[in-house]
């Protein structure tokens, strides 16, 4: 994440940035031969290491990573799980098998105690990002009214009025953060992703347009984080696929991270995390892709998917537009995903809409014409 003080050229960077390593900037075949070297030697010192595969390209880079270097070092086997949600596409399922028989390897499955049926049902939908989803939230949870952010703007003593609200809204910290564009102590905070600024006029639409369903992101956590943490936890190191280049949580630098790098560190447990693939690009994909012959899952190669995750998860800003794509082919899926996450999309849209229209308002100086808007024309 950049911040420009206003009227300056200087420009402050995040950890992500900061702690960049010089492997980050090579090209894609010597990056890759870093990387690999990295995965050797963390391998040789935590041999005891389970790495987590979601049949995505990502992992499929990986996990032939892995394999490649363990091989030409003579290290010991990882272990490989996928953990499944519950909406999974058949193509996804069918690939994780397929890759299983390619390399040799066994790739376990898990599932839930609660599926996503029932942890939406009970805590909530996402809505444009984990952030937005678990702030909003304790925003719903606690009643908190979007009028604290113009209390907090108009207050002279920003820490005080910070603190008062905190006496009001007990344990509701990450709400009134959101709201207000601050931190605990009442510094403003309009630049960064915890806020609700992040999101262009999220916080004018949504004082205009109610939400009136449950925001969550406790889905992730149980259909995924939870599940993760029961299995990984008898082993030294952990490794994911995660990339910066995603953005959202991804991007942003962890407090474990501070033991370590952005691509391996200590967590609180005492266990490694390795994250190889941390500054891979787009563009290394698809160099990697080409160079070793690796063929994605028929959610890219057939159905035209650009990421996968979990089936129509409505952070998703492409979520509606990726749906239409797998309908041909799996249309049950398709249909369970608007069963679930439905009533996100549409609020989405609306939000969507609202953007546009703000937008051209501010275009034209403060005034609207509907002929900015011709899918409403006859």
């Amino acid at each position: 994440m950049r911040q420009t003080k206003k009227n300056s050229k200087e420009v402050y960077h995040s950890r992500v940035y900061t702690d960049r390593p010089a492997y980050a900037d090579f090209d894609a075949p010597g990056k890759f031969q870093a990387i690999q070297s990295i995965i050797a030697r963390r391998l040789k010192e935590h041999p005891n290491a389970i790495c987590s595969y979601s049949g995505g390209s990502d992992s499929d880079i990986m996990l032939d990573l892995i394999e490649r270097t363990r091989k030409a070092f003579g290290l010991p086997e990882v272990k490989y799980c996928f953990f499944n949600t519950g909406l999974e596409m058949k193509a996804i399922k069918e690939h994780v098998r397929d890759v299983a028989d390619k390399y040799g390897v066994e790739i376990t499955e898990y599932r839930p105690k609660k599926n996503i049926v029932q942890s939406t049902r009970e805590y909530g939908i996402p809505f444009i990002s984990k952030i937005v989803s678990s702030a909003m939230e304790t925003v719903q949870r606690k009643e908190l009214p979007f009028s604290i952010k113009e209390e907090y703007d108009n207050a002279e003593d920003k820490a005080a009025k910070r603190a008062e609200l905190r006496e009001r809204y007990p344990k509701s910290e990450q709400g009134i953060n959101f709201i207000c564009c601050c931190n605990r102590d009442g510094e403003p905070r309009p630049n960064i992703q915890l806020v609700i600024n992040s999101s262009k006029y999220l916080y004018e639409f949504m004082v205009e347009n109610p939400c009136d369903f449950k925001i969550s992101a406790k889905c992730c956590d149980y259909c995924k984080k939870q599940v993760a943490h029961k299995v990984q936890a008898e082993y030294e190191m952990i490794i994911t696929g995660e990339r910066r280049d995603e953005g959202g949580m991804r991007s942003v630098p962890k407090s474990e991270d501070a033991n370590g790098t952005m691509c391996f560190s200590e967590t609180s447990s005492g266990q490694f995390r390795l994250k190889p693939l941390y500054y891979v690009s787009d563009a290394d994909k698809a160099w990697y892709k080409e160079r070793y012959g690796l063929k994605y899952s028929d959610a890219y190669e057939v159905y035209g998917l650009k990421r996968t995750g979990c089936c129509g998860c409505s952070i998703s800003a492409t979520a509606v537009e990726d749906l239409e794509k797998i309908r041909p082919y799996e249309p049950n899926i398709v249909k369970a995903a608007w069963n679930i996450f439905g009533d996100s999309y549409k609020y989405r849209q609306r939000y969507n809409d609202f953007k546009k229209m703000k937008q051209a308002e501010e275009k034209r100086g403060g005034q609207i014409s509907i002929f900015d808007f011709p899918e409403v024309l006859p």
